[in-house]
């Protein structure tokens, strides 16, 4: 995340999907960026009380909408839904950036996790968040 800082325009919105415990929420929000945390889980949301804006989504059985072009920077970390893609895709702003970072099938002679729903295989990203480059 830190590498990437340079990334996020400078007064964004930034989205944070799937964002647990709000470690790269809270971290954006104490430099200066205002952040929404969307997660399934209420109670690791309800640390963020007060710090980000949150929502108690469960992205993998409801449909949904993250917002139409609304982030300036989306951030998704650790996580991997598939069907999500195109939502995500929806909610990065023109001119905005999404910042993608999880497991790829390397991982599985590493440890966990193997599942091959939760990692990316070789050059799969980019396909995944097309449009965008």
């Amino acid at each position: 995340m830190v590498d990437n800082l340079d990334l996020i325009p400078k007064g964004a919105r930034v989205l944070d999907v799937a964002s647990g415990k709000g470690r790269n929420a809270l971290f954006l929000a104490a430099a200066g960026w205002t952040v929404h945390a969307v997660d399934r889980d209420a109670a690791a949301l309800a640390r963020l009380d007060g710090l980000v804006t949150t929502a108690v989504i469960d992205l993998e059985a409801e449909p949904t909408t993250l917002g139409h072009r609304e982030y300036g920077a989306v951030i998704v970390f650790n996580y991997l839904h598939r069907p999500l893609m195109p939502v995500i895709v929806d909610a990065v702003a023109p001119g905005g950036v999404l910042i993608y970072e999880t497991f790829t099938v390397a991982q599985a002679t590493r440890g966990r996790p193997r599942n091959p729903a939760f990692l990316l295989h070789d050059g799969e990203l980019p396909a995944l968040v097309a449009p965008l480059d």
